[in-house]
């Protein structure tokens, strides 16, 4: 089934040759069916970049579901222009009255900040506690996990000793809907400097470890009822994500290890290995089918706040 964005959008051209099956907003008026709302809070700097990783996932589904692009108002993007931005994105003031099926908030390059000194702090907090009360499901990717766990539990992050870097072997520690199909242990790139503690996580209640290991630690949480959902690593990432991250490091001579696990015997010359994506589709469509389509009231005004 189609995903349904907007007609112009840059991701819309690049997905229709991979066979993507994409739909613009004036033929989806035509289809007598109610899709999936949902959001995507986008914090990358690489908007395009991030756009097309995660609507490349949530395409692989047979539900049709309606993303609006939403973008914060107290920072603006240094690396993507004004007019996409204008185009393509909305802000919290133009759906806060809005109800969503789902809702998706990217990690960004800040977490070695303070939350509280990350420019848009606030702002944020303001699009989480919209979370809370006007989404079915949300989905906090990498430093948005973080800075979720921080604002709804006020569990603190940690700086490694080192970037954890490169693609990793987790395994599964709970089951759930979420990782239904899965291999009792899988691989998902990673790309941070810091963590949420897994013991802090154990404290609270309502958290389910889904999945870790000692490298990563918790890789994938959920709350108990997949209101939340927390992941520390970056299934969305394509296939040359962390080799564009890696050959930018170093042209700017930052001392920087390869990634690991990543490249054919660890050569950048010989390409990458490839392990995650089919983990990753799963998990989406598990996610959007188990969490969300099926769970969320059909009227779509009736979804209530996720209580604490």
């Amino acid at each position: 089934m189609p995903i349904i964005i907007p007609k112009d959008l840059p991701a819309s051209d690049i997905l229709k040759a991979e066979r993507v099956f994409v739909m613009d907003e004036e033929r989806a008026r035509t289809q007598d069916i109610r899709p999936l709302e949902m959001a995507i809070i986008n914090l990358m700097p690489t908007k395009v970049e991030t756009e097309t990783q995660l609507l490349r996932r949530i395409s692989n589904t047979a539900l049709q579901v309606k993303v609006d692009l939403v973008r914060t108002m107290t920072y603006e993007s240094k690396n993507t222009s004004k007019a996409h931005l204008e185009k393509f994105y909305i802000t919290l003031d133009e759906i806060k009255n809005k109800k969503y099926d789902a809702m998706i908030i990217t990690g960004a390059p800040v977490e070695l900040i303070d939350f509280e000194e990350v420019d848009y702090w606030e702002e944020l907090q303001d699009i989480m506690e919209f979370a809370r009360k006007n989404v079915f499901s949300t989905l906090f990717i990498c430093w948005a996990s973080q800075a979720a766990l921080y604002h709804y539990y006020g569990i603190q992050k940690y700086e490694m000793k080192e970037k954890l870097f490169g693609v990793y072997e987790v395994n599964l520690q709970e089951k759930s809907v979420l990782t239904n199909g899965f291999d009792e242990s899988f691989y998902a790139p990673h790309s941070r400097y810091t963590f949420s503690d897994i013991e802090d996580m154990k404290k609270i209640d309502d958290i389910k470890i889904l999945a870790s290991s000692d490298k990563v630690g918790m890789h994938m949480a959920s709350t108990k009822d997949n209101r939340f959902i927390f992941i520390s690593g970056h299934g969305e990432y394509d296939t040359y994500t962390l080799d564009r991250e890696y050959r930018r490091d170093i042209a700017k001579g930052l001392d920087i290890s390869i990634p690991e696990n990543y490249y054919k015997d660890d050569d950048p010359e010989k390409g990458v290995s490839v392990k995650w994506k089919a983990h990753s589709n799963l998990f989406f469509s598990n996610w959007l089918n188990y969490c969300v389509y099926q769970e969320t009231p059909y009227d779509i005004n009736k979804i209530e706040e996720k209580k604490l």
